[in-house]
């Protein structure tokens, strides 16, 4: 009878963990947009896929220099975010002819270098707790 109440027991935290696990969310905030034309996008990238294509993506409105997007049924692991202003609302990240970005750009633990983004520098954590992120351009 004990043997029997130990698995359910543990049956049961196992499928709560789980359930938990996949329901977290990550609320990420640009807190410096410039201007409040167009929207910014985002992307939810895992060390995998980093730079090609997302877990998940989305846009939000700018209000008051603010934008803010929640990323939801996240699962526990390494993720970090890129987002830009996507000033006139094509839906891509414009450059210059010489490979130089004409909108703002940012990513997850703000640590800006020469050139794109890395994964070592925006990686952050997701667990068993959600998680919300500050991100300036």
């Amino acid at each position: 009878m004990k043997l029997i109440v130990a698995i359910l027991t543990t049956t049961i935290l196992f499928i709560t963990n789980s359930i938990t696990a996949q329901n977290n969310t990550i609320t990420a905030t640009v807190i410096n947009v410039t201007s409040d034309s167009g929207k910014v996008g985002y992307a939810l990238y895992d060390k995998t896929n980093f730079r090609m294509k997302p877990i998940q993506g989305a846009a939000s409105k700018i209000v008051n220099g603010k934008s803010v997007v929640v990323f939801e049924n996240v699962e526990a692991g390494e993720y970090a975010i890129i987002c830009y202003h996507d000033k006139n609302n094509n839906d891509k990240m414009d450059f210059e002819a010489n490979g130089m970005p004409l909108e703002d750009y940012g990513a997850s633990n703000n640590v800006m270098n020469f050139g794109p983004p890395k994964f070592e520098d925006a990686k952050f954590m997701v667990t068993d707790k959600n998680v919300s992120l500050e991100i300036r351009f």
